[in-house]
């Protein structure tokens, strides 16, 4: 992308995503993450009313009964955004592609942080790390994160979400609130990792999907391509029953997902690339609120 392209481009995200969340997510954003950067105390005996996240599950099975940590809250929170760029987010089959939406809600919590006074930093990831951005505060930071989002060329095309999860827990030592932002087309399985992530982090999933993944067109015999292999082959989308096997697969898929983040403890969002994903954010902070 040309240089004046690029700077426009970064200008209207800037202008789009900064207005969305200072208008809009400042409140939620605050309510929803105040808190969550702590640093740990001690622990004690589990009462009523205390949240389920934060039980010491090593102290719990030694004493035989409920334990939960203790948190000091820190004056500021990290924010770690973990960025798919991996081939599969070149996709979109209405109007605008994943990888334009990953950059405007990374650019709009990008913003939220910084409006808290919070410091937020990058991991771009494929099958590998792509690029890390130490966190750190000020509109110039921010400037060149957007930057990067819309201009940041990976050298791998696949997905491997359990390798950054292992990265974040070993690169950021202190407890932080991370976003991981993917497709989660991963062919390989990332509970174990994300179980340990958020143990030492307050991690948070958002999956940014094509409505046309989800089904078939009933349009005869048509090639497809794995756009993180580069596998290509042909298929007869006008059978019924080639249809309904992908939609059941896809199906399968979104319930495994599913089931990963709730046994891990992980707040999660699906969004379209064709919805609002103002809506679905705030639902997500109004969940965790």
């Amino acid at each position: 992308m040309e240089t004046s392209e690029l700077l426009k481009k970064v200008r209207q995200i800037e202008i789009k995503t900064r207005g969305l969340s200072r208008n809009i997510f400042a409140g939620q954003y605050h309510s929803a993450f105040k808190g969550r950067g702590m640093a740990f105390s001690e622990v004690r005996e589990y009462q009523y009313g205390d949240d389920i996240r934060d039980i010491d599950w090593n102290v719990t099975a030694r004493y035989v009964r409920p334990y939960v940590k203790v948190f000091e809250e820190e004056r500021e929170l990290t924010v770690m955004l973990l960025v798919d760029v991996s081939g599969s987010r070149d996709f979109g089959s209405v109007n605008v592609m994943k990888k334009e939406v990953m950059t405007e809600i990374a650019a709009t919590l990008a913003f939220s942080a910084i409006q808290n006074n919070d410091k937020i930093g990058v991991i771009f990831f494929s099958d590998r790390i792509e690029k890390f951005i130490p966190p750190q505060k000020g509109k110039k930071h921010i400037l060149y994160i957007i930057r990067e989002l819309i201009d940041f060329k990976p050298e791998a095309k696949r997905t491997d979400i359990g390798q950054v999860l292992k990265y974040l827990t070993n690169a950021i030592k202190k407890r932080c609130t991370a976003f991981l932002i993917s497709d989660f087309i991963d062919k390989g399985g990332f509970k174990d990792a994300l179980t340990v992530a958020n143990r030492k982090h307050d991690m948070v999933a958002i999956q940014v999907y094509d409505q046309r993944e989800t089904e078939l067109p009933a349009v005869g015999l048509m090639k497809i391509k794995d756009a993180e292999t580069g596998q290509e082959r042909w298929i007869d989308s006008g059978s019924a029953r080639v249809r309904e096997a992908y939609k059941t697969w896809w199906e399968k898929r979104q319930t495994a997902m599913s089931d990963t983040f709730k046994k891990c403890r992980v707040d999660a969002v699906s969004i379209r690339t064709e919805d609002d994903y103002v809506k679905a954010l705030i639902a997500l902070f109004d969940k965790r609120s």
